[in-house]
């Protein structure tokens, strides 16, 4: 932070003289709301303020220290929540142009009778742009201001984030048989590479390597995939541990768990974003520990396809850091974090017995500061603290069920969904309010969807037909 800014927050802190716009070079004031900050002492300011300057938060506290303040745009929050924004951990963005074809049916029928004939027919560089672009409108509309992805022709991903004003951590998926951008994970390797070279300083894209999972790729795909991720100095996104089968399947090969399996080729550290680990035992949650891997939890994936339910309590007794994750917009179908985090806590109370796991607050927290961890994001974003890149986001309590507020942390996880979502904000740009999205129209990217689904359609009546299970590519 410069000195400027550092003796703006100073004075701040002290409550003294407060400098006018110009002086402290504050752009936004965000005033009179509930502010959760999801800052390491879990403050709320109720009513509180949020200042913004070059993209960062410069302050944020109770709302009496924002009296004397002036900034060049004010926003009058009051009857509001001011929350982080949320973080999706795992996502197939551009699935979203799929949403619906195959509902309630086993994972590895859904697969291989209906993702993977599919998908080798139809996606290609337009379909990963506007499914991506359909997504990031729904996640932005809801209160999601990043999120980890994981598909082909990444780079047209990068172009919808980019336009979007999200923010993404993008993998481009490596994946042991012909996909719909390579025909040889090695063609696949050297599509990551050059995605990673031509995104890598971009403010908001975060370009990945992005292995599918330890049941598609072999042992030589996987350490290509970890050492160009440590090459490139990048991150590294997996399935891992996502159904019963997996684990047999890797038992029956390798003689190991998959956990234990990529520990003990040297993948696992702490640059690696694992999604679901749905089967993990107690020994193999340590050896996650030790290596600092991320997990992204996805509960309602997970019950829609019967996977299981992930050890989370175990993990978080742990101290892993654990986010939170919608998955494709196939297998859940929506991406409303709001909802997932209602899901993640009452999961897990019925499936332990124990209403007292996973509290509202804990859940909350998978979808900000944890979120964050898990995906190395932490330093910049996740909570509303000083220095922070100023993602936020504005939610009404116009509705009913907004009153009377008693805990937030309540209110925002079992009481409240996306729906109330009035304004979003990322680095310090407002990229929604109200229904209208700043970076693209709206109306555009129906019209475009509509046209792709007619595609979809026949494609889809003619996989029904034969009901084909022969094209490996999908991602779920």
């Amino acid at each position: 932070m410069n000195h400027r800014l550092s003796a703006f927050v100073i004075l701040l802190a002290l409550g003294c003289g407060r400098p006018d716009a110009q002086e402290s070079g504050v752009d936004i004031l965000v005033i009179g709301g509930t502010v959760v900050t999801a800052d390491a002492r879990n403050s709320i300011f109720d009513p509180g303020f949020l200042a913004v300057a070059d993209g960062r938060i410069v302050g944020v506290g109770p709302l009496e220290q924002a009296k004397e303040m002036r900034a060049a745009r004010t926003v009058q929050a009051e009857n509001t929540l001011i929350l982080p924004g949320l973080i999706n951990g795992h996502q197939h963005a551009a699935m979203s142009l799929m949403r619906g074809i195959a509902d309630d049916m086993r994972l590895m029928e859904w697969l291989h009778e209906y993702m993977f004939p599919i998908e080798a027919r139809l996606v290609d560089e337009e379909f990963v742009y506007w499914g991506t672009l359909l997504s990031a409108a729904e996640m932005i509309a809801t209160g999601t201001t990043a999120f980890a992805d994981m598909y082909y022709f990444e780079e047209k991903a990068a172009e919808a984030v980019a336009r979007s004003g999200m923010r993404g951590i993008l993998g481009e998926t490596i994946i042991g048989f012909p996909s719909p951008d390579a025909a040889t994970p090695q063609e696949a390797l050297q599509r990551a590479r050059r995605f990673l070279r031509e995104w890598r300083d971009h403010p908001r894209v975060t370009p990945a390597v992005a292995p599918h999972s330890p049941y598609t790729c072999s042992q030589e795909v996987l350490a290509a995939s970890r050492d160009l991720a440590v090459e490139m100095d990048a991150p590294l996104l997996i399935h891992l541990s996502e159904t019963q089968e997996e684990v047999d399947q890797l038992l029956q090969e390798t003689g190991m768990r998959p956990i234990e399996y990529l520990d003990r080729i040297g993948f696992l550290s702490e640059r690696v974003i694992a999604a679901h680990v749905v089967f993990a035992s107690d020994e193999e949650i340590e050896r996650l520990k030790g290596a600092g891997v991320g997990v992204v939890h996805n509960p309602e994936s997970n019950m829609k396809l019967a996977s299981g339910v992930a050890p989370v309590p175990k993990m978080l007794l742990a101290g892993i850091p654990v986010g939170l994750g919608t998955d494709g917009p196939v297998s859940n179908n929506n991406l409303d974090l709001f909802q997932e985090m209602d899901s993640m806590a009452k999961l897990h109370k019925v499936f332990t017995g124990d209403p007292t796991v996973v509290s509202a607050r804990q859940a909350f927290l998978a979808a900000t500061r944890e979120g964050a961890r898990a995906i190395g994001m932490d330093a910049r974003i996740g909570s509303l603290e000083t220095d922070k890149e100023a993602d936020f986001v504005i939610l009404s309590r116009s509705e009913a069920a907004a009153h009377p507020l008693y805990d937030p942390y309540s209110a925002i996880v079992y009481a409240l969904d996306g729906r109330g979502v009035r304004q979003v904000f990322v680095a310090g740009e407002e990229i929604y309010r109200d229904g209208n999205f700043m970076g693209f129209q709206f109306d555009q990217v129906l019209e475009q969807a509509a046209s792709i689904q007619a595609r979809i359609l026949q494609v889809v009546a003619e996989v029904q037909e034969r009901a084909a299970g022969e094209f490996p590519t999908s991602q779920d």
